[in-house]
């Protein structure tokens, strides 16, 4: 489970802080639950003041409210909240393929490659922790070649505060293994020069979030596909 392991690298609070995000973004620790540092502590086999300090800073992107004298509660994202973030993202990461695809860095092909077997592999070993990170480095990194900073920044902040509360259930299943595979669908479209192909398969694909990475199923998907009125 995300919420046992901790990855390398980074410092400890900060390991221990991506980890309880991947399990919340996940819906492996799901909305509405109770947690106490020194219970998480145990499981991360670390003392409590990291996973107090990790948090504090969860609570900042509200991923988590503090309970006096208890812990912290896992928040709730309303329908409305996910689709307004569905929407501003498809809106922010779809028309830039255009120019990713024509700009795109064939000498970086091997590194994008390595990201979205990631992201495969992080699938098929039930691994969240390595399907997030490797999800989100790729989709970065790819708006990084539009040279805008903003861009990116403003797609950061809001893929901070997505849920995806149906993922940690769908492990192991096929519609899960489909959106993994987009990203090298993603890749063949840039390399091949096609941006208009590119931002559609991206429209698509983050529309997912408001579907049955969301937990209802793929007629919701669908529907989030629609133009909005």
């Amino acid at each position: 489970m995300t919420i046992d392991r901790i990855e390398p690298g980074l410092s400890l609070r900060d390991r221990v802080e991506q980890s309880l995000s991947a399990a919340i973004i996940s819906g492996e620790m799901p909305p509405g639950e109770l947690y106490s540092a020194p219970t998480l502590a145990s499981r991360f086999n670390v003392s409590p003041t990291p996973v107090r300090e990790a948090m504090l800073n969860l609570e900042k992107r509200g991923f988590v409210e503090a309970v006096r004298n208890k812990g912290f509660r896992v928040t709730t994202v309303n329908d409305r909240d996910l689709r307004e973030i569905v929407a501003v993202r498809q809106m922010l990461e779809a028309p830039p393929m255009h120019d990713v695809a024509a700009h795109f860095p064939v000498d970086r092909m091997e590194y994008f490659r390595g990201l979205a077997d990631d992201i495969r592999r992080g699938v098929e070993e039930g691994d969240l922790g390595t399907y997030l990170a490797a999800d989100h480095t790729f989709h970065l990194a790819l708006l990084e070649i539009t040279g805008n900073r903003s861009l990116v920044a403003l797609v950061a902040d809001l893929r901070s505060r997505t849920r995806l509360t149906g993922l940690a259930s769908m492990l192991g299943s096929t519609t899960l293994g489909e959106s993994a595979a987009e990203h090298h669908e993603l890749l063949d479209l840039l390399a091949a020069g096609d941006g208009e192909g590119a931002a559609r398969l991206m429209t698509r694909h983050i529309g997912h979030i408001a579907g049955w990475w969301a937990g209802r199923g793929e007629e919701s998907d669908e529907a989030s596909e629609q133009p909005k009125g």
